[in-house]
């Protein structure tokens, strides 16, 4: 059975995007440096994309990231995105499919897409929200050399305990990996 995984690029300072998101840059401002990591330690990266079955998405990170990715960061991957707002399902330019549902759906729904790949789960708001449903089951954390000085945080107020699994790799981020302890 899949795992749904928070796979995600966060700076020293607690953010997964800078501040001002909006259309024209997407990650906030100074936040595409989260990512420079990728071209560096590119093992790392190849794991990462190995691994994906399907996406759960926020709504906001799927609105503003759509036209740069043209489907899912990943070609061909199933994206189910959490929404009040639903609509039919589209398909990307890259061939990956979106389907719109509610929290418990979309999991439900990205499991059985994924098979025995892990779910990544991209947006810093539906990862709070599954792990305060007690839906998250790993949190890969690309920990990024920088201070972004503001942006999203990646949690804010949220309480879990947290296993290391593995450990650490170091290049141009530090990167970790936690399974969350279930009470």
């Amino acid at each position: 059975m899949s795992k749904v995984v928070l796979d995600v690029s966060v700076s020293l300072d607690g953010f997964t995007a800078g501040p001002n998101v909006r259309q024209a840059e997407p990650m906030g401002d100074g936040g595409e440096r989260l990512h420079m990591w990728m071209a560096d330690d590119e093992q790392v990266r190849q794991e990462v994309d190995a691994s994906v079955g399907a996406t759960i998405i926020g709504r906001r990170t799927f609105d503003l990231g759509l036209e740069p990715w043209g489907g899912t960061p990943w070609p061909g991957v199933p994206g189910f995105v959490v929404t009040h707002r639903t609509r039919e399902d589209l398909v990307g330019d890259n061939g990956g499919t979106f389907a719109f549902d509610g929290l418990e759906a979309a999991v439900r729904r990205a499991k059985a897409a994924a098979g025995d790949k892990a779910v990544l789960v991209l947006g810093a708001d539906v990862a709070r929200q599954l792990l305060g449903k007690g839906l998250l089951d790993e949190l890969w954390i690309h920990l990024v050399p920088i201070l972004l000085g503001g942006g999203t945080p990646l949690f804010d107020g949220e309480l879990a305990e947290l296993v290391p699994d593995g450990k650490p790799i170091t290049g141009a981020a530090t990167h970790l990996r936690f399974r969350i302890a279930t009470p």
